[in-house]
């Protein structure tokens, strides 16, 4: 963008400032901005929540402990899947059993 060749157009300068107005600032607005800085907080965003919840499980006990959750998640898991493995093998192994033609 050009600049202005004429520093001595003070009527335009003028003109473009005022076509450009600036809004004001809410009441004490400068005031609730160095609050919200000193409480650490920049307010309830879509993301706090989640930000929160991973300052809770970075600290060493939350963190053992959701370590401990999820070993016994996935030992649950494991135990309710193999029997359901060994269900469906001992049903097929009766049906091989009973009918020996039939899974032919």
């Amino acid at each position: 963008m050009k600049e202005n060749m004429n520093p001595n157009d003070a009527p335009l300068s003028a003109l473009l400032r005022a076509a450009r107005p600036s809004p004001s600032l809410p009441p004490r607005f400068q005031e609730n901005v160095w609050r919200r800085i000193e409480a650490g907080g920049a307010g309830a965003g879509s993301a706090g929540w989640l930000a929160t919840l991973v300052a809770l499980v970075m600290k060493p006990r939350f963190a053992l402990a959701g370590a401990a959750l999820l070993l016994l998640a996935g030992a649950w898991l494991g135990a309710h899947e193999g029997t359901q493995v060994v269900r469906q093998d001992a049903q097929g192994r009766y049906l091989a059993a009973v009918m020996p033609g039939s899974l032919r």
